[in-house]
């Protein structure tokens, strides 16, 4: 697995980019807003409108819409950062030219990277928290452990983050986005979001069990349904290894393109 170590002084100078970030999103909640919308468009039309038709999810014993929230929780956290690392990060880096303007300063590459990525995983959890806040109003907490989905949100946060960043060092021009929706909307509805894994022919599953979401959701939807066990180390570790891996290419071909 690769590692990214991230040393104390990119940490501290990092925060400068976090804090100009955040002085910018201060002056208007819209985006956090926003970012709730689709969830819980997806939560009234598909967990409700659906799940008056499917009742209960066989095998888990649960109304459907308390079994599809955590997924959409997932997403949420998922969707939040990987948009402000992909889109947000390309406006800045090839419109705005923001970067340029800050590399005269003390900070590197690494610290932009490093300050992007943690900007991301906050806005990420402030929508987690919010959406958690919706679910407990509208009795769709079953379990306390479902408490666990804060930190959970925040390691998908991170993975996603840095693979938008990734991303975003690949991109030539706003119609290559067309290219992540091929790939983003399809693992959000396939990656167990909706229904359960053991709907799929077996031949399909380990297709499933790859991505990226489907590891997310199983980290959220497993506490806030109750159930521990020392399966969850594993999507834990995958996150883990996605993340970093995705951070390193990110700084690696940020590097390349911003110092050339």
């Amino acid at each position: 697995m690769t590692t990214v170590v991230v040393p104390e002084w990119t940490r501290r100078r990092a925060l400068a980019l976090i804090e100009r970030n955040f002085m910018i999103y201060r002056r208007s909640v819209t985006p956090l807003l926003n970012a709730l919308v689709e969830p819980i468009l997806y939560l009234l039309s598909i967990g409700i409108g659906v799940g008056l038709l499917v009742g209960t999810v066989p095998g888990v014993e649960v109304p459907y819409v308390v079994y599809v929230a955590p997924a959409i929780l997932a997403t949420t956290a998922m969707n939040t950062a990987f948009n402000q690392t992909s889109f947000g990060v390309f406006i800045r880096m090839r419109v705005e030219k923001t970067y340029e303007a800050i590399l005269p300063t003390p900070l590197s590459v690494t610290d932009i990277a490093v300050g992007e990525v943690t900007s991301a995983m906050i806005n990420a959890l402030l929508t987690s928290i919010g959406f958690l806040t919706l679910m407990a109003v509208g009795g769709l907490v079953t379990s306390p452990w479902v408490l666990l989905a804060l930190p959970a949100s925040a390691l998908i946060a991170y993975a996603f983050a840095a693979a938008g960043l990734a991303v975003t060092t690949y991109l030539r021009d706003f119609a290559d986005f067309q290219y992540i929706q091929l790939v983003m909307l399809p693992m959000y509805l396939f990656a167990t979001t909706f229904y359960p894994l053991s709907v799929y022919p077996e031949v399909v599953q380990p297709v499933i069990r790859a991505l990226p979401l489907y590891h997310s959701i199983e980290l959220v939807r497993e506490p806030a349904l109750g159930r521990l066990s020392w399966d969850l180390l594993i999507p834990v570790a995958y996150l883990v290894a996605f993340g970093s891996v995705a951070m390193y290419v990110a700084t690696r071909r940020m590097t390349r393109a911003m110092l050339r």
